[in-house]
């Protein structure tokens, strides 16, 4: 995993976590890595992911079952998906929508760009299967 300077490590692996969510990679129900086994994969001090841990279990994404581990909560998909659209909006939209208005953009000229975008990564995702 590469971190940035954006956020705290702590919030990127959150991330990270939610992205497997909406990927199907960790279905809901289904047992997420340890505390232990993610820190030594994504090479990060396990107090870290703990954070991580700790601050999807406030948002009712992920469950501790004690002596069993972690796993995503029933409804962890419609949640994660709630966090990070409002994430999105609150945060990173109002700079998109800055810029575009610094370039002159419509949404029409976003819309061409995103079928583009869409295009080129289906591709991408066929070829990974």
């Amino acid at each position: 995993m590469n971190f940035t300077g954006a956020n705290a490590i702590y919030q990127q692996i959150g991330n990270y976590v939610c992205e497997n969510i909406l990927r199907g990679t960790w279905a809901e129900g289904g047992k997420i890595p340890s505390i232990r086994e993610l820190a030594v994969s994504i090479e990060v001090n396990p107090n870290t992911v703990l954070r991580s841990y700790n601050l999807l279990k406030e948002k009712d994404i992920i469950q501790d079952r004690r002596g069993l581990g972690y796993f995503v909560a029933g409804d962890g998909v419609e949640k994660t998906r709630r966090l990070l659209t409002d994430e999105f909006v609150t945060g990173e939209l109002p700079r998109v929508f800055r810029t575009m208005d610094l370039l002159r953009l419509g949404i029409e000229d976003l819309k061409s760009h995103y079928l583009k975008y869409r295009r080129e990564h289906q591709r991408t995702e066929r070829s990974e299967s």
